[in-house]
C-alpha cells in the first residue's frame, strides 16, 4: 500500500490509498478519484514529505504516545462519516435533479422550509452559492446513492 496527500481543484487537502503509483494514475484517469469535500473528480497528488528509515527501531517515548493518540483519534473516521450520511439521508427529502430549483424556492420562501438533498452540476452549485444559498457537496458512497427514507 501507497498513501499519497492529495488535492483537488478547489484546493482541498486529502489523503488516498493505492496499491501502487499506477493504480492511482489509472484511477485519476478513469475519474474514480473524487474529493471528500466538495466531489471535484479533478485530483492530483500533493507535495509530501518522503519517509527516510534512519535505521532506528523504536521511537521515543513521547513520539510513541502521540502516535497512538493519533490512530486513537482518527481511527473511527469512516464509521463516523458513514454514519453521518446515514443520518442525513434519513433526515432531509431527495430531490433529485430538482435540487437547484427547489433549493432556490425554499431560500425565496416560494415553498416550505425543509432539508433537502439532490443533484446539481459544479455551475448550478456556483449560481446558488452567489445568490447566498448554502448547499455542500457530499461524498455518499454508491451503495447509498438510490436510497430513499
Amino acid at each position: 500500500m501507497i498513501v499519497f496527500n492529495l488535492t483537488c481543484s478547489n484546493d482541498h487537502p486529502f489523503e488516498g490509498w493505492f496499491s501502487s503509483a499506477a493504480d492511482f494514475e489509472q484511477q485519476r484517469k478513469s475519474a474514480l478519484l473524487s474529493c471528500p469535500v466538495c466531489g471535484s473528480n479533478r485530483v492530483n497528488k500533493a507535495l509530501h514529505a518522503p519517509y527516510v528509515n534512519t535505521g532506528g527501531t523504536h521511537q521515543p517515548a513521547e513520539r510513541e504516545r502521540q502516535t497512538k493518540g493519533e490512530a486513537k483519534q482518527y481511527a473511527n473516521v469512516g464509521d463516523e462519516l458513514s454514519q453521518l450520511i446515514e443520518h442525513l439521508i434519513a433526515n432531509t427529502d431527495d430531490v433529485g435533479d430538482a435540487f437547484p430549483e427547489e433549493a432556490r424556492k425554499i431560500h425565496y420562501q416560494e415553498a416550505p422550509e425543509r432539508k433537502i438533498r439532490g443533484n446539481a452540476s459544479r455551475e448550478e452549485v456556483k449560481d446558488l452559492r452567489e445568490e447566498g444559498i448554502e448547499v455542500m457537496a457530499l461524498p455518499i458512497p454508491r451503495h447509498l446513492l438510490g436510497k430513499r427514507h
